[in-house]
């Protein structure tokens, strides 16, 4: 699989602020890429920058290996969806589907043929001359979609199309764009704040904070194996907890050792990545030693089972499979072992970015 779009150096200055510094990218050819950060964090310039919207104040923007930064974004043959949609209330879902086309100069049986195709992938062919303006959020967001597939862009952009839908909506919609994505095989750039959107999307995950890179690669390998404790925490909520470096080389942790190994100095300051997943419980005190918390919250989710327990001033978030032996008697105020599986855990160093 071959580089479709090469991010080189790229980076923006709105005055005195920087919003990018220094990104480098590069996008697979049929990709689904999603750029996953907090609000501020540059993941929207990034994508304005992408579709031609903004003009980087350095690097290059490389398509196929020809330099597009200066390109005008109606000469990318870019497709974009935005969070607004954009589509045009006082047309039709065919007419909105066809514009791209029309714009374009493709007329008379190849733009209908098209439109039709794109009408039977989005399932929409029966309401193809009902105006947009009487449609749902779920069939204004397919419409949007299919407008912007329809020209066959070479890149596919998408800023947050998803975030107005309710819960339940949301999920069957990513679902289908997923599955549009890979029917058409177009490279795709999602940006997005929602974790378990990220996770469930993409094949290459781009996480980002202040203008930067934090860490990029596939969405298990970067929840599994955080680069940061922002990464992290930002991607599945871990647990971030202080723990420190013993003499015989131990991460300590709330005073008691763990099984966790350092090579940092005695009395350096860690943090402890846990995700809630990869926190055991146990009867306290529990025989190998370690460290204990007391039981201040229990809700079941239905397959899974959350507790939060406490140990001085840190609360640590618990989630259990509902089946769990421990739970048929767990109680709020009981005190219990805690145990970690090294698999989801990370250790840094407290000074860490």
């Amino acid at each position: 699989m071959g580089i479709d779009l090469r991010i080189a150096g790229v980076s923006k200055h709105f005055g005195e602020f920087q919003a990018l510094k220094g990104i480098d990218l590069d996008i697979e050819q049929g990709s689904f890429v999603c750029l996953l950060g907090p609000s501020g964090c540059g993941k929207t310039t990034l994508l304005r920058i992408i579709a031609g919207f903004e003009r980087a104040s350095a690097g290059q923007l490389l398509l196929n290996g020809s330099d597009i930064s200066a390109v005008p974004p109606h000469k990318r043959d870019f497709g974009m969806v935005f969070q607004s949609l954009a589509l045009f209330p006082h047309m039709s879902v065919a007419e909105n589907i066809a514009y791209g086309l029309k714009f374009r100069g493709v007329t008379g049986v190849k733009r209908d043929d098209r439109v039709a195709e794109l009408l039977d992938v989005i399932s929409l062919p029966a309401i193809a001359d009902r105006p947009v303006s009487s449609l749902s959020g779920g069939q204004r967001q397919r419409v949007a979609i299919a407008r912007a597939l329809a020209v066959q862009p070479r890149l596919f952009l998408l800023d947050e199309p998803l975030s107005a839908l309710d819960a339940q909506l949301r999920d069957a919609m990513q679902i289908e764009l997923r599955q549009l994505q890979q029917q058409f095989g177009v490279t795709t750039i999602l940006v997005t704040h929602d974790q378990t959107e990220a996770m469930m999307l993409a094949d290459k995950l781009v996480v980002m904070k202040g203008g930067e890179v934090c860490q990029q690669g596939a969405p298990q390998e970067i929840y599994s194996q955080p680069a940061t404790a922002f990464t992290a925490q930002f991607l599945g909520a871990s647990n971030i907890l202080d723990a420190i470096a013993s003499d015989q080389g131990i991460v300590q942790l709330f005073g008691a050792d763990t099984v966790f190994s350092t090579e940092e100095a005695p009395g350096t300051a860690l943090k402890l990545s846990v995700r809630a997943e990869n926190v055991i419980l146990d009867r306290a005190p529990h025989p190998s030693g370690g460290p204990c918390a007391e039981v201040e919250f229990i809700r079941n989710l239905g397959a899974s089972t959350e507790i939060l327990v406490k140990n001085g001033a840190t609360t640590v978030r618990v989630r259990l499979s509902s089946r769990d032996s421990i739970l048929r008697t767990l109680a709020i105020g009981e005190r219990v072992a805690l145990q970690f599986d090294p698999e989801g855990c990370v250790v840094f160093r407290a000074d860490a970015d």
